[in-house]
């Protein structure tokens, strides 16, 4: 399939060099026609002065691949003018002169018989004095556009080696900031347990159970710079267990998750950074029961992600006053990587109290 592409590609390209010299000849026969007919008063049939026009440009069409050729050796870019110009001067000459003597001597075997016989000196002189200005335009025209095809070409592979270099850099720093994440919540869960197996040694049981089930899902998604929504919110569910095996009666959760946005693609890792930050600075700092709301929703092209708590929010509703540790410092520019200016992240106070964690990422989906 891909070789049957490039065949067809290069018939493609073959057919449009073929069609421009064409449209060259068809072009200079009319002139030719009419310059024979009414300025010199020596009329010619139309067919005549179209072969003429169409084989003096077929000549340039079959030399134009040396002058091509010959212009790339040189490598103008790494040499001087001086010394390139040692070389195309020459050749310039040669191929301007030879040129209208290959032509003379196709149109005198083409057209032998229905022309006057005219000296095959005469007729190359005649051609030379006309053609010999136009040829060497002609030369240096294809070396103009032989070196701007040139320096296109290396342009387009400079911003190409660019993007790739930007995309590895890119999914460099993601890996770097997800990397980051792993043993963040790994250190905090082990401490956890720790801390159990002094107070209560069936929880923390529990607890490596279920941090088990969570290094189980990390592994299968290792690599994975999005998942699923619905893979995210398994590992939420997880981790949110092993949660409230800590703080026991001390924290209740609630998910409201629209079922049209199961399939969006979100940053593996972005909600449990979040809830960790809600139970932390919602439930962690108090002795009385806090609730933790997640909720998550499609709407106008947006996936919409919500994290909200019931503790003190923010003092004086200040998003600076927050101190953001290693997961929501992540998140922020873990979204930025992935969306740029196409996401909002978000913290305010909450009506009624509490801290709301919002943000907004263009939905799509694997497919």
């Amino acid at each position: 399939m891909k070789d049957g592409l490039v065949i067809e590609r290069r018939w493609v390209k073959w057919g449009l060099i073929f069609g421009l010299w064409t449209l060259l000849g068809l072009s200079f026969s009319v002139q030719i026609y009419f310059i024979n007919t009414r300025v010199y008063g020596q009329p010619i049939p139309w067919g005549q002065a179209l072969s003429y026009s169409l084989l003096d440009w077929y000549i340039w069409a079959a030399l134009a691949p040396l002058v091509l050729r010959l212009t790339r050796l040189l490598h103008l870019d790494d040499q001087s003018w001086s010394q390139a110009l040692r070389i195309h001067l020459p050749a310039c000459v040669l191929i301007s002169l030879f040129q209208p003597l290959l032509l003379v001597a196709l149109t005198q075997w083409l057209w032998r018989g229905s022309v006057p016989a005219y000296g095959f000196l005469e007729r190359f002189q005649s051609a030379f004095a006309i053609k010999f200005p136009w040829n060497v335009l002609t030369y240096w025209l294809i070396v103009s556009f032989s070196l701007a095809l040139d320096y296109y070409r290396k342009y387009r592979e400079r911003e190409m080696q660019s993007l790739q270099l930007e995309a590895r850099l890119a999914q460099a720093q993601l890996e770097a900031l997800k990397m980051q994440l792993h043993p963040h919540f790994l250190f905090n869960t082990l401490h956890a347990i720790s801390a159990l197996m002094y107070t209560d040694l069936e929880a923390a049981d529990r607890m490596l159970a279920r941090l088990s089930d969570l290094l189980r899902l990390t592994l299968h998604n290792v690599g994975a710079q999005e998942v699923t929504l619905k893979q995210e919110l398994e590992f939420l569910e997880r981790y949110l267990e092993i949660e409230q095996t800590r703080f026991a009666d001390r924290l209740s959760v609630q998910l409201e998750i629209d079922p049209a946005a199961l399939d969006a693609q979100v940053p593996n890792l972005v909600l449990q950074p979040l809830v960790e930050n809600a139970i932390r600075h919602g439930i962690a700092s108090r002795e009385e029961a806090g609730r933790i709301e997640v909720r998550a929703r499609r709407e106008d092209g947006m996936l919409e992600l919500e994290v909200r708590d019931d503790g003190p929010g923010l003092p004086n509703g200040d998003e600076g006053a927050l101190n953001e540790g290693i997961g929501l410092a992540n998140t922020r520019a873990r979204l930025q990587q992935l969306h740029g200016a196409a996401h909002r992240f978000e913290l305010v106070n909450a009506d009624g109290g509490g801290l709301v964690v919002s943000l907004k990422i263009p939905f799509k989906t694997a497919g």
